[in-house]
This record gives structure tokens, sequence and C-alpha cells, in this order.
């Protein structure tokens, strides 16, 4: 108690506002921009369109996620993993950090505008606004399908660093998001297995409380096996060769034993080892699609 009291009387310190904007997952959405980057071209992407390009894109996704921070205070403060994040803990107040979130944008757009094109400055906006406003301040609340509707702001960095580069919407680059899109559920499912009890006190219509674990983790194994689809087009459609496919055939049959050891309760922490998982599968599968891009085997 006394440790809490103290950071509520604490200052905001350059780390809180860092926090805000949920860094890790920042890091993840820029490797799928990168990625997206570099399969729209099989020449060198402009090194203002990779530095200028990737940092506006982060800060917009920051800001959603400091917009995210200020909604969901009510609920950080009932959840064990959220308790002590920089609003809940009273080091930043809802005003600082939307007043944070505005400075973020605005300059994540600027940059965009100045050194990629509009196309991509929309797309990112509709990304920020569809996250921040869709699913943080009304799916969330509304709907057990709530990540499956808004997975889709989610899964728009790699289009993002695809029209940087292109200036335009190609099947390729809509490809990499319906990979996001359908990975997100499984993803974040797994999750919300390991946080059930968090979820439901803070009364969140996630589907392992509405619907209970056992279907849930048959919509994990059932989604995953739509990701494994999913992930073998790149080869079908010819944006990728081989090495790809290998890669994707060995990833994502790990990830099927995860999702059916899940499923028949085989494994210790199924659930939280199940959604570790999904964050090196996305990471490895986007880095061999990158490999096969620039190093495609001789046959």
């Amino acid at each position: 108690m006394t440790t809490l009291v103290q950071q509520r009387q604490a200052h905001a310190g350059w780390r809180d506002y860092l926090e805000l904007t949920k860094p890790k997952v920042v890091v993840l959405m820029l490797i799928t921009a990168l990625v997206g980057m570099f399969l729209a071209t099989d020449r060198g992407v402009p090194w203002t369109v990779l530095l200028f390009g990737n940092l506006g894109i982060g800060l917009c996704a920051g800001a959603a996620a400091a917009v995210n921070h200020v909604v969901d205070r009510r609920i950080d403060a009932i959840m064990a993993r959220t308790r002590l994040r920089p609003l809940v803990a009273g080091r930043v107040s809802p005003g600082a950090a939307l007043a944070f979130a505005l400075v973020l944008a605005l300059a994540g757009q600027a940059l965009l505008l100045t050194f990629t094109n509009a196309l991509t400055a929309w797309l990112t906006l509709a990304s920020l606004l569809g996250y921040a406003a869709l699913y943080t301040g009304f799916l969330k609340r509304a709907t057990p399908q709530n990540i499956v509707i808004g997975g889709l702001a989610g899964a728009a960095p790699p289009l993002l660093g695809w029209t940087a580069v292109t200036g335009q919407l190609d099947a390729e680059g809509l490809l990499l998001v319906l990979i996001i899109f359908a990975w997100t559920p499984p993803h974040f499912w797994a999750l919300a297995i390991h946080r059930k009890d968090d979820y439901a006190k803070a009364e969140i219509p996630m589907l392992p409380v509405t619907h209970g674990e056992r279907y849930t983790k048959l919509h994990i194994l059932l989604y995953t096996l739509i990701l494994f689809a999913v992930s073998l087009l790149p080869f079908v459609i010819h944006m990728s060769g081989p090495l790809y496919l290998a890669g994707a055939v060995l990833l994502g049959a790990r990830f099927l034993d995860w999702a059916w050891a899940l499923y028949r309760d085989s494994r210790p922490q199924a659930a939280i080892k199940t959604f570790k998982y999904s964050i090196t599968y996305l990471f490895a599968l986007f880095i061999v699609l990158l490999v096969d891009h620039y190093l495609p085997l001789p046959f």
C-alpha cells in the first residue's frame, strides 16, 4: 500500500510516457512495417522512407496506445498486470496523456505526409482511430468478437510499410494484412485464457469469460488452422519461393502443436506458452518472408 501511495505522489518521468506508448507492441508492429517496405521493392528502400516512414508509423502507434491507457484506466486499476500503469498509479494525468497522444499523432502524420505519401498517412490515421476509438472505446466492451473485428487496425503496419514505398494498394500488401488478421485471435485469446479472472473482474466480455475456456480453445485451434492456410498464400501467388514455404510450414506446424496442446490440456501453462510462441511465430514468419525475397533458393 505504501509503495502505491508513493507512486501516486511521484512525478511523471520519461519512462512513464514511454510506457504509455506500449513500446514492445510498437516494436513488433514496426518490424512488420519494415518487412512490408522491403517486400514492396526489389531495389533498396529510400533512406528517408526507411527512417521517417517507420518513425511516423511508430509515433502514430504510440499515440493510439496512449489513448488506450486513458480509456482503459478504470479497467487497468482492476486487473493485476496493469494496476501499476502510469495513469492508474497517478503519475500521469488523463489530460497530459491525451495531450501527449495528440503531439505524437500530429508529429507522425507530419512525417508521413512529408516523407512518404498521402495514402500511407490516411491509412495510418485510420488504423490509429480504429484501435483507439473503435476497438478500445467500443468493441472491447461490446462483444466477445472484439478482437476479431478490431484486429484489422492492428494488422495494418505491413500494408503501411508497403504503401510508404509504392504509394498504392496491391494484393501482396493486403495479403500481409490478412496474415496478421488471422494471427490476432489465437494470439490474443491465448492470453485472454491466461488472464480470464482479470477480464471477468473488469467485466470485459472476452471470449473465455462469455463462452468458457473450452469454446475459446476450440476457436484458437480453428483460427490457427486458418492462419496456417493463409500463411501459405504468399507462395501460392508467387510472392515468395520455397524457402518461405518451408519456413511457413515449420512455424505453422509448431503453432498448431501448441494450439492442439492447449485444446487437449496436455501441457502445463499451455495458454501463456501458446501466447508467447505466437509472438515468436509472427516475428520469424516475417523474417523468413524477407530473407526469401532477397535470398531466393537457386531452383
